[in-house]
């Protein structure tokens, strides 16, 4: 009697095939709008030049003129953020709502001259960012999105298992049979391109996980920590810093999302936080003024200023930069211009600033054009994979079935896997609660269904 031979390449296999299954639709739309964003700094230029760039002039406005004519444009204008011009050569921008839009108003700094407007939140990079963080349905988007990309690095080790070289001929594992046809030559172009851009997507979606509502704000919460003593003079709100970021718009950078906000006021330690929202701001420090503080503290050109939203908010003066080492945050008093907080990179601890470094990398900002085309080629691998994956599956599936990978009748139970798996639900809840209702519907239904199939097509 012979050992029955375990088959631990199809398990692989079916696993990789459910993966992929999920994880394909998501992985095409988060490389073409990553693409699109990819390329901001050269797309916004060419399509918004008229509202972008101005002609430098001798003597420029100060904010608070600019202010005025942008309020004068839209009165019934509530205006939440300011963005100085960054080089003599940009105009400047004004966030406010107006008529239930979120609206940017381009403003000339040198002649006051209001450029014209864009809807801050259906534009074509704010819908990119939004369809990539969570496809514009809010929260369970974003959910989708991090269990797509948990599923991605499951796909990922799975893919690479499966193209482990098993002969002697790198032809098909290392670079594709061109000469081949069919079926043949996509395996190779999947196995090739997956190979090849593995570990580039690795860093892709884990880089890219840090910004999820679940999983990256545990990851943001357990690493990212700031002294105690930063924050024991300053009275704090109920609030968090990442409030000011949303799926369309990056304003603090990661490492500050999950600190307080602080209030202004002499009185605001003694105020009651649940009702904190209900006075209205009434900033006595002009915008110019928070400005002068800004450039006086050496914030990189680039930045934003978000105004108060309630008598105890704060000025928050906030730099997302290309270079992380650039980063800066800061709350400033809307009475006094006291800065309550001023943090920067020197403050991250390692993991936070390797947090940003990967960030940064993920959208190609940290080496100019180098990193772009980078990034653009691990995007392009990434729709190769995913198109010719689904192409190989069309070409071999049955008539009438998804052709799912066949599992041996005589595979004992895999040890290796079920410890895999409750490591993923550790590390990736999300994920591992995804696996065990996938392995309950690939055992108990899936399986069920196509044996009875096949049992019917048997007897016919």
């Amino acid at each position: 009697m012979t050992t029955p031979k375990i088959s631990f390449y199809n398990l692989a296999w079916r696993w990789h095939f459910y993966a992929g299954l999920f994880v394909a639709p998501f992985m095409v739309l988060l490389a073409l709008t990553g693409i699109i964003y990819l390329f901001k700094p050269q797309l916004d230029p060419l399509m918004y030049g008229n509202l972008l760039n101005v002609q430098s002039a001798e003597h420029a406005l100060s904010a608070d003129e600019q202010l005025q004519r942008a309020q004068a444009a839209f009165p019934q204008g509530k205006i939440s953020k300011y963005l100085p011009p960054a080089d003599a050569t940009s105009s400047a921008q004004f966030v406010m709502h107006n008529d239930g839009r979120e609206v940017t108003v381009f403003v000339d700094p040198y002649r006051g001259t209001v450029l014209g407007e864009q809807d801050a939140q259906y534009n074509l990079q704010a819908i990119a960012r939004a369809l990539h963080g969570e496809l514009m349905i809010g929260t369970v988007g974003d959910r989708l999105v991090e269990l797509a990309a948990g599923w991605g690095v499951m796909l990922v080790v799975s893919g690479v298992y499966l193209w482990w070289p098993r002969g002697k001929s790198s032809a098909g594992v290392l670079w594709p049979r061109l000469n081949s046809r069919g079926r043949v030559f996509w395996r190779d172009m999947h196995a090739v391109a997956g190979f090849w851009g593995a570990a580039f997507l690795l860093v892709m979606l884990l880089s890219g996980m840090t910004w999820t509502g679940f999983w990256g704000k545990q990851y943001a919460e357990l690493w990212n920590k700031f002294p105690a003593a930063m924050w024991n003079n300053v009275p704090q709100s109920d609030q968090q810093a990442r409030s000011l970021n949303t799926a369309s718009q990056q304003t603090v950078p990661w490492a500050m999302e999950n600190t307080p906000m602080p209030m202004s006021g002499d009185h605001a330690e003694h105020m009651n936080h649940g009702a904190m929202h209900s006075g209205p701001a009434a900033p006595t420090v002009r915008l110019q003024q928070v400005v002068d503080l800004a450039n006086a503290r050496k914030v990189e050109p680039g930045y934003s200023i978000t105004f108060p939203t309630t008598a105890e908010g704060v000025f928050t003066v906030a730099v997302f930069a290309n270079d992380p080492r650039n980063d800066a945050t800061l709350h400033v008093d809307q009475y006094t211009g006291k800065v309550l907080a001023d943090v920067r990179w020197e403050h991250y601890n390692l993991v936070a600033r390797a947090t940003e470094t990967g960030v940064m990398l993920h959208e190609g900002k940290m080496f100019g054009w180098v990193n772009q085309l980078i990034v653009l080629v691990i995007c392009l691998m990434i729709l190769l994979s995913a198109v010719s994956g689904v192409v190989i599956w069309w070409k071999r599936r049955p008539h009438g079935g998804l052709g799912v990978p066949p599992l041996r009748h005589d595979l004992p139970k895999w040890k290796t896997a079920m410890v895999i798996m409750f490591a993923l639900a550790i590390i990736f809840p999300l994920v591992g609660a995804s696996l065990i209702v996938v392995w309950a519907l690939d055992r108990l239904v899936l399986a069920r269904l196509f044996n009875q199939r096949e049992s019917a097509s048997g007897s016919a």
